[in-house]
């Protein structure tokens, strides 16, 4: 059996920042590995001052510079193939709540589930994963786009013929408060360490799957770099990352899924693990 990986993410450094570590080790035991980005993310803030005129409120240019960012990370992953929801430019980065973006005619959270729902069953009847990963109910912070995948691939993805599993990528509350004191007790970061309930983070007991990335870090540090106008990578003893909101994220040698869909057997540490 060719295992095969598909990952729903809302907009491009979604899929490098929370499972960029299971989609470079899928890639490199040989699985096929496929990524469906909902949006381009064109309501990004931005980092480096040289780039700030792309921005949705200047030029509007960042979703189609993100692509590139996005395919760049990509190719260091190890993706095998990757597709926008419904083709390239469907679908717009909604912001957050309340904000005039999430107005826009094309804005994903806004638009027909039924239809997004679709679009994405073609994508898994093509493809035909037998794993589906994307975020929890809550969309892992509360954005709206990451909301409304998870809505859209429940929607889509239990009922379909390849798919044995679902899972929801979260952050382990335990890893994250163990990685920021590592940050605090190393006391070099540039950015703001956060107090724990600052960053989300899902109790260990609701979690199914703890995956071992620490081997394809490499590649995941390699993807995070890539997204230049999100976040900034911090080499160092405890090598961590800020998206423009300056807080120090740590990364994790493991990431962490809960079950969604499926049989639990044998998945403890492996997302094939049974099937």
């Amino acid at each position: 059996m060719i295992r095969k990986l598909l990952l729903v993410h809302a907009h491009p450094d979604d899929e490098s920042i929370t499972t960029g570590g299971a989609m470079a080790r899928y890639a490199a035991e040989a699985a096929e590995v496929f990524l469906v980005t909902c949006t381009l993310g064109e309501e990004g803030e931005i980092v480096p001052p040289r780039l700030a005129e792309l921005a949705a409120g200047a030029a509007d240019q960042l979703g189609g510079y993100r692509s590139g960012e996005l395919a760049a990370a990509c190719a260091a992953l190890g993706v095998t193939r990757h597709e926008y929801l419904g083709g390239i430019g469907r679908w717009r980065d909604s912001g957050m709540a309340g904000t005039p973006a999430a107005d826009h005619p094309r804005a994903f959270a806004g638009g027909l589930i039924d239809e997004q729902a679709v679009q994405l069953r073609a994508l898994i009847d093509e493809l035909r994963p037998q794993v589906v990963v994307t975020y929890d109910a809550f969309g892992g912070y509360g954005h709206p786009d990451h909301i409304r995948a998870h809505d859209v691939t429940m929607a889509a993805a239990p009922g379909a013929e390849s798919v044995e599993r679902v899972f929801h990528v979260v952050p382990s509350r335990t890893a994250v408060d163990a990685g920021l004191a590592e940050l605090r007790a190393d006391g070099s970061s540039p950015f703001r360490v956060p107090a724990g309930d600052e960053l989300p983070g899902t109790p260990d007991e609701k979690v199914s799957t703890v995956l071992d990335i620490s081997a394809h870090l490499p590649a995941k540090l390699a993807a995070l770099r890539a997204h230049e106008t999100q976040l900034t990578v911090v080499d160092g003893d405890v090598v961590h990352f800020a998206l423009t909101n300056d807080i120090a994220q740590p990364i994790p040698g493991a990431e962490y899924f809960v079950l969604a869909h499926g049989d639990a057997a044998g998945a403890a540490t492996d997302l094939f693990g049974g099937l």
